[in-house]
């Protein structure tokens, strides 16, 4: 991974990211599964206030999916991303985040635990209804809230100690246990980096699909390239291989290639002295791929007087 200036931890992280933060203890809340907002709808409360959640165009809407699209790879296993789910935050609340990240285990009754991630995009809304759902959140123990702000092209975190946004720096990664990697800001911002850091995440996760595909196209490049080192090695006996599998196809290639040429050579050798070569002494020949033996009946046959004196003593009775 590129080192980044900026890396954005989670709240209570240490160095081996394990999360420490508790949500802050108060009063019975209702379960965040316990309705207030009719769900399947666009209504929402904040405060006991009802809010419609309006539907949007571009840029705001292609926002919401370059969020989920780059999120959605990044979540770590063990944890589950979610876009517009209903989160009771407390008594008169209950809302959606644009996306989120929890994790998948129920609690002890069997329900959905509260978010750990969550994420809002802001466009022409103003910054005081992201604002009251990230005090509200938080209060309710959510460990991280980021606003991405589409017409400034910023992301934000709420900082607890200041009680307010804090502007990430568009080089800055996040880094929580929520996520197999860091998550670059600028793949929230630009859709040209988008594509690389969803490739990085899903490789880092070891896809099945993705792992056999990798794998299936390796082993066509490889065979190629023996295919083609071999060829080469044959024609030529000293060419080079241009990857890792030619070069061994190569090495295989040069290898039959002399003792091709051993085998005609002593072929041609007798012929040439008008030695007569027996079908039998020809398959002898044809047969012996010990390039040391061929070398040494290369000899023999300058001085045989049969063909058969060549190949004397091929096959040793044990």
């Amino acid at each position: 991974m590129r080192r980044h200036d900026h890396v954005l931890r989670a709240p209570g992280a240490g160095a081996s990211g394990r999360t420490v933060h508790a949500p802050p203890a108060g009063r019975a809340r209702p379960h965040v599964d316990d309705r207030l907002a009719p769900p399947e709808t666009r209504v929402e409360y904040l405060h006991g206030v009802e809010v419609y959640a309006a539907p949007a165009d571009p840029p705001h809407a292609t926002q919401h999916f370059d969020l989920t699209y780059v999120l959605g790879a990044h979540v770590a296993e063990g944890y589950r991303g979610a876009v517009d789910m209903l989160t009771r935050t407390d008594l008169g609340s209950d809302y959606a985040a644009d996306a989120s990240v929890f994790a998948q285990k129920p609690d002890r009754a069997g329900r959905r635990r509260l978010e750990e991630l969550a994420f809002e995009v802001s466009d022409k809304q103003a910054l005081a209804v992201p604002t009251t759902k990230a005090r509200l959140l938080i209060a309710r123990g959510v460990r991280r809230v980021f606003c991405i702000l589409v017409k400034q092209r910023r992301v934000m975190e709420w900082s607890r100690e200041t009680d307010g946004w804090r502007p990430l720096p568009k080089d800055a990664v996040i880094e929580d246990p929520c996520l197999v990697r860091p998550l670059p800001i600028q793949a929230l911002l630009e859709a040209t980096s988008s594509d690389d850091a969803v490739a990085r995440a899903l490789l880092d996760k070891r896809v099945p699909a993705l792992e056999a595909a990798l794998a299936e196209g390796e082993a066509r490049g490889e065979a190629r390239g023996e295919a083609r080192g071999e060829a080469r090695g044959e024609a030529r006996g000293e060419a080079r291989g241009e990857a890792r599998g030619e070069a061994r196809g190569e090495v295989r290639g040069e290898a039959r290639g002399e003792i091709r040429m051993a085998q005609e050579a002593i072929l041609t050798v007798l012929e040439s002295r008008g030695v007569a070569t027996p079908a039998e002494v020809a398959r002898a020949i044809a047969g012996c791929e010990d390039l040391g033996k061929l070398r040494r009946w290369i000899k023999r046959a300058a001085t045989a007087t049969t063909a058969a004196e060549v190949v004397a003593g091929s096959r040793r009775k044990r």
